[in-house]
């Protein structure tokens, strides 16, 4: 990757398990799709109840590769490593469909069916 990794996070401090998580999980990007020129990942908390007793994660991923950058967001969950988890399985699934369509796996539209109307019987008129 060109560019570092950025990991932010909003309304909560991340332990350094979930840190080298996201870097793992960042690494089996890399090697998954080696094109990937740069990747930032944001880690936020979506809902706070005014009891505190349930939170709601989010996890945004920007990915950056040659000609295009790919935003991950998924639902907010209540646990932040499946958030992680779900967002990066999504960006894996992201990379694999650009992956398809450059290697030309993906299957082309085919052009709209052209025919001619002819006539049954000749004109009598």
């Amino acid at each position: 990757m060109r560019l570092p990794l950025q990991i932010t996070a909003r309304d909560l401090e991340l332990s350094p398990n979930v840190e080298q998580l996201i870097r793992e999980e960042v690494e089996k990007l890399e090697s998954f799709y080696e094109r990937l020129t740069g990747c930032r990942v944001l880690v936020e908390t979506a809902h706070r109840y005014p009891t505190g007793e349930r939170v709601h994660y989010n996890v945004r991923i920007d990915l950056t590769v040659p000609g295009a950058e790919l935003v991950i967001k998924r639902q907010p969950h209540p646990d932040l490593w499946t958030a992680i988890q779900r967002a990066f399985d999504a960006a894996r699934r992201r990379l694999q469909d650009r992956a398809r369509r450059r290697r030309g796996d993906v299957k082309a539209k085919s052009d709209a069916p052209t025919g001619r109307v002819g006539r049954l019987f000749p004109y009598e008129g």
